[in-house]
Protein backbone atom coordinates (compact mmCIF):
# COMPACT_ATOMS: atom_id res chain seq x y z
CA UNK A 1 0.00 0.00 0.00
CA UNK A 2 1.52 3.38 -0.84
CA UNK A 3 1.41 5.58 2.28
CA UNK A 4 -0.25 9.53 1.36
CA UNK A 5 1.82 11.56 -0.47
CA UNK A 6 3.02 15.04 1.63
CA UNK A 7 1.18 18.32 0.46
CA UNK A 8 3.35 21.32 -1.03
CA UNK A 9 1.70 24.88 -0.52
CA UNK A 10 2.72 27.45 -2.92
CA UNK A 11 3.98 29.41 -0.27
CA UNK A 12 4.85 32.67 -3.42
CA UNK A 13 4.20 32.63 -7.00
CA UNK A 14 7.91 33.70 -8.08
CA UNK A 15 7.85 32.40 -11.37
CA UNK A 16 5.45 32.15 -13.97
CA UNK A 17 5.82 29.42 -16.84
CA UNK A 18 4.55 29.74 -20.01
CA UNK A 19 4.33 26.25 -22.33
CA UNK A 20 3.80 28.38 -25.25
CA UNK A 21 4.50 25.40 -28.02
CA UNK A 22 2.48 22.88 -26.01
CA UNK A 23 3.66 19.54 -26.46
CA UNK A 24 4.32 20.25 -30.22
CA UNK A 25 8.10 20.08 -31.20
CA UNK A 26 10.04 19.72 -34.54
CA UNK A 27 12.41 17.01 -32.44
CA UNK A 28 11.09 13.39 -31.11
CA UNK A 29 13.81 13.04 -28.37
CA UNK A 30 14.28 9.20 -26.53
CA UNK A 31 13.93 10.88 -23.32
CA UNK A 32 11.63 13.56 -23.78
CA UNK A 33 9.55 13.73 -20.22
CA UNK A 34 6.12 14.99 -21.83
CA UNK A 35 6.72 12.92 -24.89
CA UNK A 36 6.78 16.03 -27.44
CA UNK A 37 6.88 15.41 -30.83
CA UNK A 38 5.90 17.26 -34.53
CA UNK A 39 2.49 15.38 -34.20
CA UNK A 40 1.59 15.29 -30.37
CA UNK A 41 -1.24 18.05 -29.95
CA UNK A 42 -1.85 16.67 -26.31
CA UNK A 43 -1.16 20.56 -25.62
CA UNK A 44 -1.47 22.93 -27.78
CA UNK A 45 0.37 26.40 -28.58
CA UNK A 46 -0.75 29.21 -26.48
CA UNK A 47 -2.61 32.30 -27.83
CA UNK A 48 -0.95 35.53 -27.46
CA UNK A 49 -3.94 37.22 -25.71
CA UNK A 50 -3.84 33.98 -22.83
CA UNK A 51 -0.52 35.30 -22.15
CA UNK A 52 -0.81 38.61 -21.81
CA UNK A 53 -3.97 38.06 -19.81
CA UNK A 54 -1.94 35.95 -17.24
CA UNK A 55 1.50 38.26 -17.42
CA UNK A 56 -1.54 41.29 -16.84
CA UNK A 57 -2.94 38.70 -13.82
CA UNK A 58 0.52 38.14 -12.71
CA UNK A 59 2.07 41.84 -11.48
CA UNK A 60 -0.50 41.53 -8.24
CA UNK A 61 1.33 38.14 -7.65
CA UNK A 62 4.91 39.81 -7.76
CA UNK A 63 6.16 37.14 -9.81
CA UNK A 64 9.65 37.59 -10.63
CA UNK A 65 10.67 36.08 -13.40
CA UNK A 66 8.93 34.81 -16.68
CA UNK A 67 9.73 30.90 -18.24
CA UNK A 68 8.92 29.99 -22.13
CA UNK A 69 9.19 26.33 -23.11
CA UNK A 70 7.10 23.61 -24.89
CA UNK A 71 7.70 21.44 -26.86
CA UNK A 72 9.90 24.24 -29.33
CA UNK A 73 9.05 27.44 -28.22
CA UNK A 74 10.70 28.90 -31.20
CA UNK A 75 8.03 27.57 -33.57
CA UNK A 76 5.48 29.85 -32.03
CA UNK A 77 5.33 32.31 -34.38
CA UNK A 78 3.95 34.69 -31.91
CA UNK A 79 7.40 34.14 -29.55
CA UNK A 80 8.96 37.76 -29.95
CA UNK A 81 5.51 39.49 -28.94
CA UNK A 82 5.47 37.32 -25.86
CA UNK A 83 8.98 37.68 -24.40
CA UNK A 84 8.09 41.46 -24.90
CA UNK A 85 5.52 41.46 -22.83
CA UNK A 86 7.22 39.66 -20.34
CA UNK A 87 10.75 41.54 -20.42
CA UNK A 88 8.34 44.12 -19.96
CA UNK A 89 7.85 42.93 -16.53
CA UNK A 90 10.34 40.73 -15.69
CA UNK A 91 13.66 38.78 -16.73
CA UNK A 92 12.44 35.84 -19.19
CA UNK A 93 14.22 32.44 -19.69
CA UNK A 94 13.40 30.50 -22.99
CA UNK A 95 14.20 27.03 -23.08
CA UNK A 96 14.80 25.69 -26.93
CA UNK A 97 16.78 23.26 -29.25
CA UNK A 98 18.19 25.65 -30.59
CA UNK A 99 17.55 23.95 -33.91
CA UNK A 100 15.45 26.52 -35.12
CA UNK A 101 17.55 29.80 -34.79
CA UNK A 102 16.44 32.84 -37.64
CA UNK A 103 18.78 35.80 -37.89
CA UNK A 104 15.36 37.88 -38.12
CA UNK A 105 14.08 36.85 -34.68
CA UNK A 106 17.69 36.74 -32.54
CA UNK A 107 17.78 40.55 -33.38
CA UNK A 108 14.14 41.20 -32.47
CA UNK A 109 14.57 39.28 -29.49
CA UNK A 110 18.03 40.93 -29.22
CA UNK A 111 16.90 44.63 -29.70
CA UNK A 112 14.06 43.61 -27.04
CA UNK A 113 16.32 42.65 -24.12
CA UNK A 114 18.85 45.89 -25.02
CA UNK A 115 15.46 48.03 -24.35
CA UNK A 116 14.15 46.12 -20.96
CA UNK A 117 15.97 46.73 -17.96
CA UNK A 118 15.95 43.01 -17.25
CA UNK A 119 17.69 40.21 -19.03
CA UNK A 120 16.71 37.43 -21.36
CA UNK A 121 18.25 33.96 -20.78
CA UNK A 122 18.38 31.57 -23.63
CA UNK A 123 18.84 28.22 -22.55
CA UNK A 124 19.89 25.33 -25.25
CA UNK A 125 19.49 21.75 -24.23
CA UNK A 126 22.33 19.40 -26.02
CA UNK A 127 22.54 16.03 -24.72
CA UNK A 128 26.32 15.33 -25.50
CA UNK A 129 29.09 16.85 -26.17
CA UNK A 130 29.40 15.22 -29.44
CA UNK A 131 26.96 14.20 -32.42
CA UNK A 132 28.40 10.37 -31.17
CA UNK A 133 26.26 10.95 -27.42
CA UNK A 134 23.57 13.77 -28.70
CA UNK A 135 22.41 12.07 -31.92
CA UNK A 136 21.35 8.72 -30.82
CA UNK A 137 19.25 10.95 -28.17
CA UNK A 138 17.78 13.55 -30.26
CA UNK A 139 17.83 12.82 -33.77
CA UNK A 140 20.24 12.33 -36.37
CA UNK A 141 22.31 15.92 -37.41
CA UNK A 142 20.73 17.87 -34.19
CA UNK A 143 23.87 18.31 -32.60
CA UNK A 144 25.41 20.07 -35.54
CA UNK A 145 22.18 22.04 -35.48
CA UNK A 146 22.27 22.89 -32.33
CA UNK A 147 25.69 23.87 -32.32
CA UNK A 148 24.60 26.36 -35.04
CA UNK A 149 22.21 27.87 -33.08
CA UNK A 150 24.35 28.94 -30.16
CA UNK A 151 26.91 30.30 -32.92
CA UNK A 152 23.91 31.93 -33.98
CA UNK A 153 22.98 33.33 -30.62
CA UNK A 154 26.64 34.34 -29.78
CA UNK A 155 26.71 36.09 -32.74
CA UNK A 156 23.47 38.31 -31.43
CA UNK A 157 25.03 38.79 -28.08
CA UNK A 158 23.50 35.92 -26.00
CA UNK A 159 25.52 33.73 -23.51
CA UNK A 160 23.04 30.71 -23.61
CA UNK A 161 23.29 28.45 -20.98
CA UNK A 162 23.36 24.99 -21.91
CA UNK A 163 21.50 21.78 -20.61
CA UNK A 164 22.14 18.36 -21.04
CA UNK A 165 20.30 15.45 -19.37
CA UNK A 166 22.35 13.02 -17.79
CA UNK A 167 21.81 10.36 -20.50
CA UNK A 168 25.21 8.64 -19.40
CA UNK A 169 26.66 6.94 -16.65
CA UNK A 170 27.05 9.62 -13.44
CA UNK A 171 30.35 8.89 -12.88
CA UNK A 172 31.01 10.38 -16.17
CA UNK A 173 30.02 13.96 -15.22
CA UNK A 174 32.72 15.74 -14.75
CA UNK A 175 34.32 14.15 -17.92
CA UNK A 176 31.39 15.15 -20.10
CA UNK A 177 31.18 19.11 -18.41
CA UNK A 178 34.92 19.52 -19.64
CA UNK A 179 34.21 18.20 -23.31
CA UNK A 180 31.31 20.42 -23.38
CA UNK A 181 33.80 23.35 -22.46
CA UNK A 182 36.13 22.32 -25.38
CA UNK A 183 33.64 22.35 -27.47
CA UNK A 184 31.96 25.64 -27.14
CA UNK A 185 34.88 27.08 -26.58
CA UNK A 186 36.19 26.24 -30.34
CA UNK A 187 32.96 28.07 -31.07
CA UNK A 188 33.56 31.37 -29.49
CA UNK A 189 32.32 30.75 -25.81
CA UNK A 190 34.72 31.75 -23.77
CA UNK A 191 33.25 30.85 -20.62
CA UNK A 192 30.46 28.80 -21.39
CA UNK A 193 27.45 28.09 -18.98
CA UNK A 194 27.04 24.65 -18.55
CA UNK A 195 24.33 22.72 -16.48
CA UNK A 196 23.66 19.10 -15.96
CA UNK A 197 20.16 17.71 -15.28
CA UNK A 198 18.89 14.62 -13.72
CA UNK A 199 16.54 12.51 -16.26
CA UNK A 200 13.28 11.98 -15.50
CA UNK A 201 11.87 8.36 -15.61
CA UNK A 202 8.83 9.04 -17.46
CA UNK A 203 7.09 9.79 -20.73
CA UNK A 204 9.60 8.47 -23.51
CA UNK A 205 12.52 7.96 -20.60
CA UNK A 206 10.82 5.33 -18.95
CA UNK A 207 10.84 3.36 -21.98
CA UNK A 208 14.92 4.54 -22.78
CA UNK A 209 16.03 3.84 -19.72
CA UNK A 210 13.54 2.00 -17.11
CA UNK A 211 11.21 3.69 -15.15
CA UNK A 212 11.05 4.14 -11.18
CA UNK A 213 11.50 1.89 -8.69
CA UNK A 214 8.82 1.12 -6.26
CA UNK A 215 10.26 2.92 -3.09
CA UNK A 216 11.25 6.01 -5.60
CA UNK A 217 8.27 8.38 -4.01
CA UNK A 218 8.49 11.58 -1.66
CA UNK A 219 7.21 10.33 1.57
CA UNK A 220 5.89 12.65 4.63
CA UNK A 221 8.98 11.32 6.84
CA UNK A 222 11.38 12.60 3.74
CA UNK A 223 9.70 16.05 4.06
CA UNK A 224 10.64 16.76 7.96
CA UNK A 225 13.52 18.98 8.12
CA UNK A 226 12.96 19.70 4.39
CA UNK A 227 13.27 22.81 2.78
CA UNK A 228 10.53 23.03 0.53
CA UNK A 229 11.29 25.95 -1.56
CA UNK A 230 13.56 24.13 -3.20
CA UNK A 231 10.87 22.59 -5.30
CA UNK A 232 9.66 24.50 -7.81
CA UNK A 233 5.96 23.78 -6.78
CA UNK A 234 6.16 25.96 -3.59
CA UNK A 235 7.08 29.06 -5.93
CA UNK A 236 5.60 28.58 -9.24
CA UNK A 237 2.63 27.36 -11.70
CA UNK A 238 2.82 26.76 -15.54
CA UNK A 239 0.53 27.94 -18.08
CA UNK A 240 -0.94 25.65 -20.68
CA UNK A 241 -3.57 25.74 -23.24
CA UNK A 242 -5.77 24.09 -21.10
CA UNK A 243 -5.05 26.28 -17.89
CA UNK A 244 -2.51 26.30 -14.95
CA UNK A 245 -0.42 23.23 -14.04
CA UNK A 246 1.80 22.73 -10.40
CA UNK A 247 4.52 22.20 -12.92
CA UNK A 248 6.51 21.75 -15.93
CA UNK A 249 7.11 17.87 -15.60
CA UNK A 250 3.39 16.95 -14.77
CA UNK A 251 1.49 19.06 -17.41
CA UNK A 252 0.27 15.82 -18.93
CA UNK A 253 -0.71 14.46 -16.00
CA UNK A 254 -4.52 15.20 -14.97
CA UNK A 255 -4.62 15.82 -11.75
CA UNK A 256 -1.89 18.61 -12.15
CA UNK A 257 -4.32 20.99 -14.16
CA UNK A 258 -5.25 23.37 -11.03
CA UNK A 259 -7.47 25.32 -12.44
CA UNK A 260 -8.09 28.76 -14.76
CA UNK A 261 -7.10 31.46 -12.85
CA UNK A 262 -3.97 32.15 -10.68
CA UNK A 263 -5.87 32.25 -7.67
CA UNK A 264 -7.40 28.98 -8.66
CA UNK A 265 -4.05 27.34 -9.05
CA UNK A 266 -2.92 28.85 -5.90
CA UNK A 267 -3.54 25.08 -4.31
CA UNK A 268 -1.52 22.70 -2.42
CA UNK A 269 -0.10 20.11 -4.35
CA UNK A 270 0.18 16.67 -3.37
CA UNK A 271 3.73 14.96 -4.26
CA UNK A 272 2.44 11.86 -5.15
CA UNK A 273 3.92 11.33 -8.45
CA UNK A 274 6.93 9.57 -8.98
CA UNK A 275 8.90 11.98 -10.60
CA UNK A 276 8.44 14.52 -7.57
CA UNK A 277 11.39 11.87 -5.80
CA UNK A 278 13.47 13.45 -8.31
CA UNK A 279 13.05 16.88 -7.70
CA UNK A 280 13.23 16.19 -4.24
CA UNK A 281 16.79 14.95 -4.76
CA UNK A 282 18.26 17.95 -6.95
CA UNK A 283 15.29 21.18 -6.24
CA UNK A 284 13.77 22.71 -8.78
CA UNK A 285 15.29 21.35 -11.76
CA UNK A 286 13.32 23.59 -14.23
CA UNK A 287 14.82 26.43 -13.09
CA UNK A 288 18.04 28.01 -14.14
CA UNK A 289 19.50 27.48 -10.55
CA UNK A 290 19.54 24.03 -9.38
CA UNK A 291 20.95 21.25 -11.48
CA UNK A 292 23.90 18.41 -11.01
CA UNK A 293 26.41 20.44 -9.50
CA UNK A 294 27.45 23.70 -10.60
CA UNK A 295 27.20 25.85 -13.74
CA UNK A 296 30.73 26.28 -15.55
CA UNK A 297 31.78 30.06 -15.70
Amino acid sequence: MVPSAPEVGLDHLDALWFQVAGTVCNLRCTHCFISCAPENHTLEFLELDTVLTLLDESVGWGVKEYYVTGGEPFMHKQLPEMLEAMLALGPATVLTNATLMRDRVLERLARAERASRYSLEIRVSIDGPDAETNDPIRGEGTFLAAMNGVRALLAHGFLPIITATRVWSPDGDESTRRAFEDALRDLGYEKPRIKILPSLRIGREAARAGGYGDDDRVTGEMMEGYDAGHLLCSGARVVTNRGIHVCPILVDQEDSLLGETLAEAATPFALKHQACYTCWLYGAICSNYSGIGEDSA
